[in-house]
């Protein structure tokens, strides 16, 4: 039985889903805006902070993930009470208290309370996320929810292409020589001046943002978003007498969470990481800065390709198995190559992942029925895999050779996503009656 709204078959419901899928869309941008910072973030902090490692550098990563470990439950809570569309307004302001954190952060170089306004970002997303990827792959049929988050996958792409080119100019303009400059004073007053004179660059965009996301939180607040019945939206027709009692008896869900966890890593390897890969060939960071929009425009190809094909010619499973045997045979490539050549293989590597969370959510979250909202969070928790994987990668490529470092980390990945696409998504599923 395929999921729907409830009473999906008249002209009001389908104009409120394409309103629905409007205002998610915009939210969905803002989501790829704000978390594709993070690519640039990486070495204009590790700059202006003076930290000495690559590793240090990668608790940018770490601290903007990790929140929807921690907040992605109590999201679900917060959503229950609330509403989606009180929730959603909630999170877009919880999101503009963290780039106003950046303001002091500032002031006073501290990373530490970069790393707060990040985490501070990341919570307000989680919030955001909770409730935006279970709303979109149950507005309509849940056979075609990767098409439909796809789309949102455009939305997020485009925005998060813009975000390192434009915050780059501002953040990291004429880097290279800067660099050279600070590491060049060997008077302490001068470097202070220096690095002052950076990290002040952050404010002025932080400050607007902070803007642009309170007025979106009033927008979201009085938008037309339609409510939707997660738990009869998203049930299936099962035998009485194996009807679920707790979120753990859904094992396709569990492997699910674990595959999702691994995805958000390998995609943020790919994405905020490949500009330090660059880096360790030696290539200036006056060019690396741009790397993170190269793997996103290759993420951009994969979604319009989803869009056409799914369901059509190949099912959402099929695109994730293809997926993963594409990851790996990227991730091979960037390893036997070396330069410009070995960077094209790994924002290769967006064009590998772009349907992975298009498919593994709505696959993850099928028949769930009452327990959508809490599989739907936890889910959203396995987003940390954005958090571990690039600090892992900050950490072992001090010690190792930096490309197989980053073979040994995103093959295992790309191998569990392919067992995922043949059988795990089924764990489970076969006492589900088919209508």
């Amino acid at each position: 039985m395929a999921a729907t709204l409830p009473i999906n078959n008249d002209t009001s419901s389908k104009t409120n889903n394409s309103n629905a899928i409007v205002v998610i869309g915009i939210l969905f941008s803002i989501f790829g805006f704000v978390t594709w910072l993070n690519g640039t973030l990486i070495p204009f902090l590790k700059l202006a902070c003076n930290l000495k490692t690559d590793a240090q550098a990668f608790f940018v990563t770490f601290a903007f993930y990790m929140a929807y470990f921690f907040l992605a439950i109590p999201s679900s809570w917060i959503l229950k009470a609330t509403g989606l569309k009180n929730g959603m307004a909630l999170g877009l302001l919880v999101m503009a208290i963290g780039a106003i954190i950046f303001i002091p952060a500032a002031n006073s170089r501290s990373f530490a309370l970069f790393l707060t306004g990040l985490f501070v970002q990341g919570a307000g997303l989680s919030l955001l996320q909770t409730a935006s990827n279970p709303y979109i792959s149950i507005v309509g049929p849940i056979e075609s929810a990767a098409q439909r988050i796809s789309i949102m996958g455009i939305c997020n792409k485009l925005a998060g292409i813009l975000s390192p080119i434009i915050l780059s100019a501002i953040l990291l303009k004429n880097a290279s020589a800067l660099e050279t400059q600070i590491n060049a004073a060997t008077d302490a007053a001068t470097r202070s001046h220096l690095l002052d004179e950076l990290a002040s660059r952050v404010i002025v965009p932080y400050a607007v943002m902070a803007v642009v996301l309170v007025l979106l939180a009033i927008w979201a607040r009085r938008s037309s978003l339609p409510d939707i019945d997660v738990t009869e939206a998203n049930a299936e027709a099962v035998d009485e007498h194996v009807s679920k009692t707790t979120i753990f008896q859904f094992p396709h869900l569990i492997l699910g969470v674990i595959c999702l966890f691994l995805y958000v890593g390998v995609e943020v390897m790919a994405g905020d990481a490949i500009g330090t890969y660059g880096k360790s060939f030696g290539l200036p960071l006056d060019e690396t800065k741009y790397f993170t929009s190269f793997t996103l425009v290759a993420m951009l190809f994969g979604y319009v390709a989803g869009i056409i094909a799914i369901p059509k010619f190949i099912s959402q499973e099929k695109s994730l198995k293809i997926s993963a045997l594409l990851g790996i045979v990227f991730a091979l490539g960037a390893l036997l190559t070396t330069g410009y050549i070995s960077v094209g293989f790994v924002a290769a590597l967006g064009l590998a992942n772009a349907l992975m969370w298009p498919a593994i959510f709505p696959m993850a979250i099928r028949g769930l029925g009452k327990f959508t909202e809490t599989g739907s969070a936890m889910l959203i928790m396995g987003i940390a895999g954005g958090a571990l994987l690039p600090l892992a990668f900050g950490f072992l490529k001090e010690r190792y050779n930096f490309q197989w470092v980053f073979f040994l980390l995103m093959v295992p990945c790309y191998l569990y996503i392919l067992y995922y696409s043949v059988a795990g998504h089924k764990a489970g599923l076969s006492q589900f009656r088919k209508k």
